[in-house]
């Protein structure tokens, strides 16, 4: 394991350790302003095939792109539609992804055997100086296991992996807290594939519609390993119940408040500061040694809709197929 940056080191030397252990095909955990990346020398098969191997992601996942410079779009795609280009000219440096077909310089091993790359350029001062020291492109996808809460921040990022972590560039907390949305730009019009912090009335017109495959974008992601249940505002009062009754057996995640009786945590009751909270209070949550975790659906709007996508993928629903409660207690 590459030694971490120790407190009190410049931050110059800190990114110079980084750039060498790109530059040697080793794997560096960079911050963004959505979630840590897990990076690699995107020009590097084998560099690529380790970010799979540590994560245990299928290889036929893609991986995200991370740019320094808008100009390096002609590079990594084949061809850059004119509102393709007028996204990335308003958005970044950002937290918007897109998708577009790929250059013959990207690997396929990035893009899960597909003819499209994914493409961003992240927002965080520390990666941003990393990328334009390294002078081209790295894949990184967060950095977590597969399909575990994304981390945002580096202590998330080492208690992930323990003995295994890569180097820790450490920029500090995530201002975002969410990863990026995701646009599908291969065709005539964008379409969206993943929602993020960037609100569908910004990147109009976007069609939701089906597109390449994506990051994040499987039924189960950004998971706790305490199993998680997802009650909507009218199952709230039911499910709260039943966690009063099996307190010692419960966490509770809320949405504005914690309820009375209950152990727990409350975010903000507004999406901004829901989702820079979302995946800390799941990892703290998940730290506490429960049985189940208890989630307030957040209110249904479309500010709120990238913090449904990522309570969906980390959650079950409270009630069942058949649409009765479940007695999770038994299970």
């Amino acid at each position: 394991m590459t030694e971490i940056p120790k407190p009190g080191r410049s931050v110059a030397a800190d990114i110079e350790t980084a750039l060498a252990s790109l530059q040697a095909g080793e794997l560096v955990a960079i911050p963004t302003e959505t979630v840590y990346g897990l990076a690699a020398d995107a020009h590097s098969d084998a560099a690529l095939r380790r970010i799979f191997a540590l994560k245990g992601r299928p290889a036929d996942h893609p991986l995200i792109l991370h740019l320094g410079d808008v100009s390096w779009l002609s590079r990594y795609a084949a061809k850059v539609p004119d509102y393709a280009l007028s996204l990335a000219l308003e958005h970044w440096p950002g937290p918007l992804t897109l998708v577009l077909p790929a250059s013959r310089l990207v690997s396929r091993v990035a893009t899960g055997g597909q003819d499209t790359v994914a493409l961003r350029m992240p927002r965080h001062t520390l990666t941003q100086q990393l990328l334009r020291a390294f002078g081209r492109a790295v894949a990184a996808p967060s950095a977590n296991r597969y399909g575990s809460i994304s981390p945002t921040s580096a202590a998330d990022v080492r208690a992930e992996f323990g003995a295994e972590a890569p180097l820790v560039l450490d920029g500090g907390p995530c201002s975002e807290g969410i990863e990026s949305t995701i646009i599908d730009c291969t065709g005539p019009a964008p379409r969206l594939l993943r929602p993020g912090s960037i609100r569908l009335s910004e990147l109009a017109p976007v069609a939701d519609r089906e597109g390449p495959r994506a990051p994040g974008r499987v039924d189960r992601h950004y998971a706790p390993r305490t199993p998680a249940w997802l009650a909507s505002q009218s199952d709230w009062p039911t499910a709260v119940a039943k966690a009063r009754r099996q307190a010692m057996r419960w966490r509770v995640l809320g949405c504005g408040a914690l309820p009375e009786g209950v152990a727990g945590l409350a975010l903000p009751a507004e999406p901004v500061g829901y989702a820079h909270g979302l995946y800390a209070a799941l990892r703290q949550l998940d730290r506490a040694g429960a049985a189940h975790l208890l989630v307030q659906a957040p209110p249904a709007d479309e500010a709120w809709l990238a913090v449904h996508d990522r309570v969906r993928r980390a959650t079950q629903p409270w009630l069942d197929q058949a649409g009765a409660s479940v007695d999770y207690a038994d299970q």
